[in-house]
């Protein structure tokens, strides 16, 4: 009678809804696995909220105790204030050319190392991968005073081209990550294709333009990471552009003492003072084009990350 029971239409179809079956999972673990998922966007998220939502804070809602995630009105006098003291346009455009300029140069260059390595074999190739790992393991704060000292002896300091030449030469910042990427991109290319292009009588030259195509998806992911990474550097920028260039992050590293410089402690009233709003509005016009790039490239970006087996950073 018990067996009988629990061979019932009605009880089968209730576990099949909670527990799921051979061909789709319940309900059970679709509740399960959503909520990791939603408790992990949050964790990730929460800092921009918080961000965002206290750069919109007038002063009185800084002072209310009660306003915590709602503020009472939109004020983007916050806003005003930091595009002012980063002076946006002028180093928005300096952020986008030190970061862009040397990430094509960077990613060009080692699709062309990676080519080489993955299609070639020479003498002395083992060597060259122990020294494109120990670029990348040595930390940069261990070589930036022979750095330093070279470009200062050819006078490359707060020149755009301290950036430029490395890149150039496929030493730009990390450039050893980018270089395996296309490693593997190139190693997966069939030999059978390069090899029926060398009986057509194609060139070196051009068998390596005949794989670029299968090679995107590393060329799109190698850009993305390293414009991130050349506008994110502070460490090397503010050593090597200091006194040239001003890009965005290195404004808003001495974001204090140029508010202070526009908006002389004494002669501004309390409300104008430096407040964690104007910070968070500072801090989030700096992330937000990189915000913009993300949201615009993110359908292509996430389909090269499958496709390169790049699982994050």
């Amino acid at each position: 009678m018990m067996k009988q029971v629990l061979r019932h239409p009605l009880v089968e179809r209730l576990r099949s809804i909670l527990f799921g079956s051979r061909a789709e999972h319940g309900i059970l673990f679709k509740g399960m696995l959503y909520a990791l998922l939603i408790t992990i966007g949050f964790v990730y998220i929460q800092p921009l909220l918080f961000m965002f939502v206290n750069s919109i804070k007038s002063p009185d809602d800084l002072l209310n105790p009660m306003v915590q995630w709602v503020p009472t009105q939109l004020y983007l006098g916050n806003y005003e204030k930091a595009y002012r003291v980063l002076a946006y346009p002028d180093t928005l455009l300096s952020s986008i050319l030190m970061s862009v300029m040397p990430s094509v140069l960077q990613t060009a260059v080692a699709s062309v190392v990676g080519y080489g390595l993955a299609r070639y074999r020479f003498l002395g190739k083992r060597l060259i991968f122990v020294l494109l790992l120990a670029t990348f393991l040595i930390p940069p704060q261990n070589t930036v005073i022979p750095q330093m000292l070279t470009y200062r002896n050819l006078g490359l300091l707060g020149d755009p081209l301290a950036l430029i030449i490395p890149a150039i030469f496929g030493q730009g910042f990390r450039s050893a990550i980018f270089i395996l990427i296309f490693y593997q991109s190139f190693s997966s290319y069939p030999r059978v294709l390069e090899e029926s292009a060398r009986l057509d009588g194609a060139t070196d030259l051009r068998i390596f333009f005949i794989a670029l195509p299968s090679a995107i998806p590393a060329f799109i992911v190698s850009f993305i990471f390293s414009t991130v990474w050349y506008w994110n550097e502070t460490f090397l920028t503010v050593i090597f552009l200091e006194g040239g260039v001003t890009t965005l992050p290195m404004q808003l590293s001495r974001f204090t003492q140029a508010y202070e410089n526009l908006y002389p402690p004494g002669t501004v009233n309390i409300f104008d003072r430096l407040n964690e709003a104007v910070k968070m509005s500072g801090t989030f016009l700096n992330i937000l084009p990189l915000l913009v790039m993300y949201f615009v490239l993110q359908h292509w970006f996430v389909e090269s990350v499958e496709m390169t087996g790049i699982t994050g950073e």
